[in-house]
Formats: C-alpha cells, sequence, structure tokens
C-alpha cells in the first residue's frame, strides 16, 4: 500500500470530478445488475490500496456532522456538558437543518503529525462510517459525488467503477 499523494490526488480530483459524477449519475438513474455486489468487491480492493492514515484529507477540508448521540458520548469524555461541548467545538450549520459541525477546518480532534484522530474511540458516526463506501450504492450516490473530488477511497472506488461496468450499463 502506498501513501497518497495529497497534491496528486487533488490535482487528478479537479481534472476528472466531472467525468466521475456524470457516471455516477448514470449509475444513479439506471443502475446495472450486480451493481451492489461489483461495489462490494470493488470496496475490498479500494480499501487493500488505500491508507487513510496517510491522507486524511476528510478531517483536513471537511466537516463532520454531529449527531445528539456524538455530542452526548463525546461530551462525556471530555467531562462536559453537552452544552460545554458545543459552545466550545461546534457551531451550528448555516441554512438547511442547521447541523451541528465542526467550528474549525482542519478537525480539531485530528493529529496532524500523524493523522489521527485523538478521539477515534468516541468519533462522530458521521467519521465511523466515512467515506461510506460499505453503504448500498443507491442510497450514497450524491455521497460519492461530493467526496470525489475529497476522498482517495472513493475517487478510486468511482475509478474502479467505470472501469468495471460498461457505459451501456452492463458488467
Amino acid at each position: 500500500m502506498d501513501a497518497i499523494n495529497l497534491r496528486a490526488f487533488k490535482k487528478a480530483a479537479a481534472k476528472n470530478k466531472g467525468t466521475l459524477r456524470r457516471f455516477l449519475s448514470k449509475l444513479e438513474k439506471q443502475p446495472p445488475r450486480g451493481i451492489e455486489k461489483t461495489t462490494a468487491v470493488l470496496e475490498k480492493e479500494v480499501w487493500a490500496e488505500v491508507d487513510c492514515l496517510t491522507c486524511a484529507n476528510c478531517c483536513k477540508t471537511m466537516t463532520p456532522t454531529f449527531n445528539v448521540a456524538d455530542i452526548k458520548r463525546i461530551s462525556k469524555h471530555f467531562g462536559q456538558t453537552t452544552e460545554e461541548f458545543s459552545n466550545q467545538w461546534l457551531r451550528r450549520e448555516k441554512g438547511g437543518d442547521r447541523d451541528w459541525i465542526n467550528k474549525t477546518e482542519p478537525c480539531q480532534f485530528l493529529n496532524l503529525k500523524d493523522n489521527k484522530c485523538s478521539i477515534y474511540a468516541v468519533r462522530p458516526a458521521d467519521c465511523a462510517g466515512f467515506p461510506h463506501l460499505q453503504k448500498k450504492l443507491k442510497d450514497y450516490v450524491h455521497v460519492h459525488k461530493q467526496n470525489v473530488e475529497f476522498c482517495p477511497a472513493t475517487y478510486k472506488m468511482v475509478q474502479k467503477m467505470q472501469t468495471r461496468i460498461n457505459t451501456n450499463g452492463r458488467e
């Protein structure tokens, strides 16, 4: 497994994101038979090739959504009330559902020296599931469209899908 070259990834993602997003839109409209089996196989291949600790781009450039259970669990970990934790670390997202998100990027819980999460054992559910490759594709295509330019694992997964699935929808 090679280390992620973040600069090269960002360049390739910027160049190819439109093509990959269009491909995902086609899959969303007409998913080929057996797509879930194919993505399960591809996910294993991706994780054999990608080491998140050499990247952490998600933690450097994105913020998870913190649900109520996350806030309770993490505030308890810090010995704080949920209000104290939220006031110190979180803010309400502008517009939309006004979810709780990090006040800062990169994530305040990311150790930039080794790309490890300082609250890994109690991290938000959004982080634990990221980049959501193991989820049903039809339910997460919209997420993959966004993540393809932030996450090398998502990028690689969509590239592999593009290679394995003909444009006419056949595998």
